[in-house]
């Protein structure tokens, strides 16, 4: 077949990239981001709000859409704050800084809000859906566990921070407001530590967490030292000493060694531990998962109890349950609980944390809640036994790939009541759109504000059958 070409008037792509527009900013995208359209094409500018007319220049063209950089606010928005944190700029950490806190909240419900319409929920759903009041906490100094990065140059100078938006490069960070105190100046220290050390590169990244401990029952910072080789005794010793000095806790864990060899990693269990409702203690390792908003773990925690409305004679399965986060707090007020994880250590840790807190009614098991696990037939029926029981509710609290598969075996197991927390709303607009369409109805839903000054977005809903 033979091709015809036309001539184009079509300016060349990097004449393009130079041009400066002037636009008004129509939305924000899914992720923060806002969105102008021009000649009918959508161009993302990052640190925009609607209703603001800017100058910005273009950076990337595509068929479809261009991204550009931000250059000035003409207008600017009625919804715009300053930005606290004086790394906002380069940060990929915290993209809506610069929105209203309200207007935070407003954002990451329209955002479930149009994941649900995605999904093909239908719209006389979506409008009747019974929003109540969202869980927060302080919008800053949240954070009580992070990775802080570490990168070095060719004369071995250490970077000390973040990653900066959409690369892997990091940004020198001197504080972060979002992390609880102490943590929240404790770069400079560690900058200042790691340029005496004799074997600088050693270091993977340091993990930060501001918990109670066995021994100090008030908050204390805790520093995990990802090490990619093992560490010499020379800088073991001056770790040590600022540890010493700054009170803080302090380990090292060696990236090289298999987890099951290494024996600093694995000697720790139970020293570091988070309290809940209730009086419950949940114990855990440097290791383990943990919700980083105390105050909204525990408001979590609490809502979940009030939503399912516990009755004593209740049978509660508790699924993706972790170290008993859930689980501990809803057995204290029911017949029986059982927890299911994925993941035999997170068992055996939930089940020493119910004995640790004298709770009898609990129990837990390991199965792959991402198969057929409630099946009748063979091998499922032997090892999943548990699945038998007459459940009147349930919880589940899936990791961000959601609970497609476990939603599926819900279903069979006919159980009423069904609360789903949801830590990604795409999985959770799948998921819900599965349980309607099996007879379920949304009796209650609310955002749970996890991750304030970012575009994170967790959820709680009550189904019913």
């Amino acid at each position: 077949m033979a091709n015809f070409f036309k001539a184009t008037t079509k300016k060349p792509v990097q004449t393009q990239l130079k041009q400066r527009l002037m636009v008004k900013i129509d939305k924000l995208d899914l992720n923060g981001c806002g969105v102008a359209y021009y000649k009918q094409k959508p161009i993302f500018i990052n640190g925009s709000l609607p209703n603001e007319k800017v100058e910005i220049q273009l950076v990337e063209q595509k068929n479809k859409y261009a991204r550009a950089k931000l250059l000035t606010i003409n207008k600017t928005s009625e919804n715009r704050v300053p930005p606290k944190c004086q790394h906002f700029s380069l940060c990929g950490g915290c993209d809506l800084q610069h929105l209203d806190y309200n207007e935070q909240l407003n954002f990451k419900k329209n955002k479930v809000i149009e994941l649900f319409s995605r999904s093909g929920i239908t719209t006389t759903i979506i409008e009747q859906l019974p929003w109540q009041q969202p869980i927060v906490s302080l919008p800053w100094h949240y954070r009580r566990k992070a990775r802080i990065g570490v990168q070095f140059d060719k004369n071995a100078q250490a970077t000390i921070g973040f990653r900066q938006r959409a690369t892997n490069q990091l940004v020198a960070v001197k504080s972060c407001p979002v992390l609880v105190k102490p943590a929240d100046d404790v770069f400079p220290l560690l900058k200042e530590l790691i340029a005496k050390l004799s074997v600088k590169k050693a270091i993977g990244h340091i993990e930060v967490i501001s918990v109670a401990t066995a021994e100090q029952p008030s908050n204390q910072l805790t520093l995990i030292v990802r090490q990619i080789r093992a560490i010499n005794e020379q800088d073991r010793k001056l770790w040590q000493e600022y540890a010493n000095r700054h009170q803080w806790q302090l380990y090292f864990q060696d990236e090289a060694v298999k987890p099951k060899e290494n024996k600093r990693s694995t000697s720790i269990d139970n020293n570091l531990h988070y309290n809940l409702v209730d009086d419950i203690v949940i114990n855990f390792s440097i290791t383990d998962f943990i919700q980083i908003n105390q105050q909204v773990n525990v408001g979590m925690v609490e809502q979940a109890l009030d939503w399912l409305q516990l009755k004593p004679e209740d049978h509660v399965l508790d699924l993706f349950c972790g170290l008993g986060n859930f689980s501990l707090p809803l057995a204290k007020r029911v017949t029986g609980v059982i927890g299911v994880e994925g993941v035999q250590s997170m068992v055996d840790k939930a089940t020493a944390n119910a004995t640790f807190n004298h709770i009898n009614n609990c129990q837990f098991f390991q199965a792959d809640l991402n198969s057929e696990w409630s099946s009748n037939k063979g091998v499922n029926k032997e090892l999943n036994h548990w699945a038998e029981a007459q459940f009147t509710k349930v919880l589940l609290d899936p990791a961000r790939a959601g609970a497609e598969l476990a939603i599926a075996q819900i279903v069979k197991l006919a159980i009423p009541t069904v609360l789903y927390v949801s830590c990604e709303p795409t999985t959770l607009a799948r998921d819900s759109q599965l349980l309607l369409s099996k007879g379920y109805k949304i009796e209650k839903i609310g955002l749970i504000d996890m991750f304030s000054q970012t575009k994170h977005v967790e959820t709680m809903v009550l189904f019913s059958k």
